[in-house]
């Protein structure tokens, strides 16, 4: 399990054990350990460098027999999942400070992130199983004590993983409630804002239609200031609208 960018990037393994070996089948191409897949040789072995980043790294869990390869493969892939937690928990971080800025785009960044971080759970639940199923097998197989403690400290690993998904989870699921509530105060400031000026062009409007009647017998129709008056009845209207709305904060 890999990020990139916002995306996490899944590959599947199969691990065939049998007494004296142990095959590894990556899809992706690439093994747990980083490499290309390609055999590890001698020089890889003998180096302590090389030998670190390699599934063989520990002589003493594989003295262990072949199951010590297969927990140290369980081992590297659930540490994998910390890094990845991480970037999401950053990503997370990111859109909270994107919400408070008002962007209108982050609900989808919202939703994208949500569907990865149910994927990461899907994995974490899987890995579970898979744990569960190995520790129901201690003893059938007479797994050594010393194994059997590796796998629940990678157990607890794995715990601790899940807690983490299940807690950004949640995160996100608040996160969007808050942007839904802040949309709703935004869109409420904008319908004020737009009833406050359709109630101040509604004056000038009301004035000019009911002198627009064209009735011979009217209040100051014949008046030299008739005109004017109305223009300044308007306009009068019109700011002591705007005045009343400013104060109420509609504007």
């Amino acid at each position: 399990m890999t990020t990139h960018g916002e995306e996490v990037d899944f590959a599947e393994f199969h691990v065939l054990l049998r007494p004296h070996a142990v095959a590894l089948l990556c899809k992706s191409g690439k093994w747990i350990d980083g490499s290309d897949g390609t055999t590890i040789t001698q020089e890889d072995l003998a180096d302590p460098e090389r030998r670190e980043h390699t599934l063989l790294a520990d002589e003493h869990l594989l003295g262990l027999g072949p199951e010590a390869v297969v927990y140290r493969l369980l081992d590297a892939i659930v540490d994998g999942y910390t890094p990845v937690l991480h970037g999401l928990a950053i990503d997370k971080e990111q859109i909270e400070r994107q919400v408070f800025s008002g962007d209108a785009a982050v609900a989808e960044r919202i939703y994208r992130l949500s569907q990865e971080i149910i994927d990461v759970q899907h994995a974490v639940a899987s890995m579970t199983e898979v744990l569960q199923a190995l520790r129901g097998g201690f003893g059938k197989y007479a797994i050594p004590d010393e194994l059997q403690t590796y796998l629940q400290d990678v157990s607890d690993h794995l715990a601790r993983a899940s807690t983490h998904a299940a807690e950004l989870r949640d995160a996100l699921a608040q996160i969007l409630n808050v942007n839904a509530t802040l949309v709703a105060q935004r869109q409420n400031e904008d319908m004020k804002k737009i009833s406050g000026w359709a109630a101040i062009l509604f004056a000038p409007t009301l004035v000019g239609a009911i002198y627009g009647m064209n009735f011979d017998v009217m209040p100051e129709l014949h008046w030299a200031f008739g005109y004017p008056f109305a223009i300044a009845l308007m306009v009068g209207f019109a700011a002591l609208l705007y005045v009343i709305f400013k104060r109420s904060k509609w504007m």
